[in-house]
């Protein structure tokens, strides 16, 4: 089945755009909301390098940066970047042009290693 190449980045701008309009309204920093939890940290009680994610995004919604960075600094830092596939992706599909954001194994194996390093380093501290 074809599509057109810009279906899949207007998909997930519309998705985020929901999640983000239904988590604005939620306070993920207060028990009893309907929201995701983490299994990995409910299974172990340790932290995955996602975890504070929702309560990142939540506190970015109403401008609260110094909250963020202490919810997954991580996380925080990686959204430029993914901000930065988005539009190029974005742009091309809106051209009508496939666009693909090619990694070699050296950058999936750099980007497994900081994510480990991160799980551990919070999980000590």
């Amino acid at each position: 089945m074809l599509r057109h190449p810009a279906a899949a980045p207007l998909g997930l701008l519309a998705a985020g755009s929901a999640g983000a309009a239904y988590l604005s309204s939620r306070d993920p920093h207060r028990p009893g909301q309907l929201l995701p939890f983490c299994p990995w940290r409910r299974l172990t009680g340790l932290q995955c390098p996602g975890c504070g994610g929702t309560r990142m995004a939540y506190d970015l919604l109403h401008g609260d940066l110094a909250a963020a960075w202490h919810d997954n600094a991580a996380l925080l830092l990686t959204l430029p970047f993914v901000a930065a596939w988005f539009a190029v992706r974005l742009r091309h599909g809106l051209a009508g042009r496939h666009w693909r954001l090619r990694t070699g194994p050296r950058a999936v194996a750099a980007l497994l290693a900081v994510a480990a390093l991160w799980t551990v380093g919070r999980n000590l501290l």
